[in-house]
């Protein structure tokens, strides 16, 4: 493949560090024979690993004598699918579920699904959605707003809308924000069970949840967790919610449930969040590619595979290795202020002086990530507002102990490299 291939590829024009031509377990392989050791997942994606054989029939098979189907008609992919995660992935609560297209999709409905709860209630002022100041939910301009991922907002913000902010860490002052914020004009509030590309792995104080929960049931505002990244297995857990103590109304999820073979998302519900819609006589709009034929059956083969090979279990254990091979080698680095996360979802904070606490502000983060790369791994870059730089550790949930160690050992001297050369500019 030439370059002059790859280049065209690109939107924006730029160096194209190489071309993929195929993948197994948690590498990358490149047209030039290169293996990429996927640290990541991607962008905390793949989790039964890549090349999985098996992929393959059932994408063929899932299309056999069955096109696109829309409106949302039930097909036996989707009913299967359906069945898997309301029976076996989630709190009996939850009830319905709707597919869609990925992560920002999910978000997405599940905001619009909380206004229709509210407006369906009469209280037509609640129109805002309220989500923390460090955060990220998606690309979509809905989304965007809701969040607070300052890099990724920059572009747009005449376009985006005003939603409240509230603190991500402190439960007491998060609750201050929110009554700040006028509850009688908030849906609903937004919640990640661990703070992602914004946060690298940031997690809230124990009561943050608890306390966030009991005051959304006493203003009847939705409680939504944003687990595009969390679900499915990748901290450990069934869902990331599962260990906070809380069961949210809403549950928006993409990424790991489609494994990186298959564009999806689902947002799940408790049957009172969608009573009085129904009563209204209100449906909910459905994306052109929600519930594809291809993408659910792929998507119920996925959590076929974490089951049947007790995967979750396994991002718990090899999670709790590569947390403890984290601690050994940055503990006690200089460029290191936090080493946190659940399951194989592990961040790395990074500043410039962890005494003082002074940042590169958000220069680090991408030459380490150049670093990486010319030492044939991919790591996830994260930072935004609070967490100027951060790493964020995703492995597909195959990696085995040899493999941490060479991930963890590859971003150690790539970090040490990019410090250097930052110094060096000085």
């Amino acid at each position: 493949m030439s370059d002059e291939r790859a280049q065209r590829y690109s939107f924006i024009p730029g160096p194209v560090a190489f071309t993929v031509s195929g993948g197994q377990g948690v590498y990358l392989h490149t047209s030039t024979g290169r293996q990429i050791l996927d640290a990541a997942g991607g962008a905390i994606v793949a989790n039964i690993g890549h090349g999985r054989p098996e992929m393959v029939e059932v994408c063929a098979n899932s299309v056999k004598g069955m096109g696109y189907v829309a409106p949302l008609w039930p097909t036996e992919n989707r009913l299967r699918l359906l069945d898997r995660i309301l029976d076996r992935w989630l709190p009996s609560v939850f009830t319905r579920c709707f597919f869609v297209s990925g992560g920002s999709e999910s978000i997405d409905t599940a905001m619009r699904i909380a206004r229709q709860y509210q407006v369906a209630k009469g209280r037509t002022q609640r129109c805002r959605i309220a989500g923390r100041s460090t955060s990220y939910h998606g690309a979509t301009i809905a989304t965007l707003s809701v969040a607070n991922h300052d890099r990724r907002r920059r572009p747009f913000g005449p376009m985006l809308s005003d939603h409240p902010k509230i603190d991500p860490l402190s439960a007491d002052q998060a609750l201050k924000d929110l009554e700040a914020a006028d509850p009688a004009t908030i849906a609903a509030v937004i919640l990640e069970p661990v703070i992602g590309s914004s946060g690298a792995g940031l997690i809230s104080e124990p009561d943050y949840w608890p306390k966030i929960r009991k005051f959304c049931t006493e203003h009847d505002i939705l409680l939504i967790a944003d687990e595009v990244m969390t679900a499915y297995g990748r901290t450990g857990s069934l869902m990331g919610t599962d260990d906070l103590g809380v069961v949210p109304d809403l549950i928006a999820g993409g990424k790991g449930l489609g494994g990186g073979y298959a564009a999806i998302g689902a947002v799940v519900a408790q049957q009172f969040v969608v009573d009085p819609i129904a009563a209204a006589g209100d449906n909910i709009m459905f994306f052109t590619f929600s519930g594809l034929e291809a993408s659910v059956a792929i998507a119920d083969k996925v959590l076929q595979i974490l089951e049947d090979e007790e995967l979750v279990e396994r991002s718990r254990t090899m999670g709790e290795k590569l947390r403890a091979r984290l601690e050994t080698e940055f503990r006690q680095h200089p460029n290191v202020a936090d080493i946190r996360g659940r399951g194989l979802m592990q961040g790395l904070e990074l500043v410039k002086d962890r005494e003082s606490g002074t940042t590169f502000n958000g220069r680090l983060a991408p030459l380490i990530i150049r670093e990486a790369l010319n030492r044939d791994c991919w790591i996830y870059p994260c930072g935004s507002a609070g967490v100027p730089d951060g790493l964020l550790f995703g492995p597909a949930f195959v990696v085995s102990e040899s493999e941490i160690d060479q991930m963890v050992s590859i971003v150690a001297a790539s970090l040490d490299a990019a410090v250097f050369n930052l110094d060096g500019e000085q």
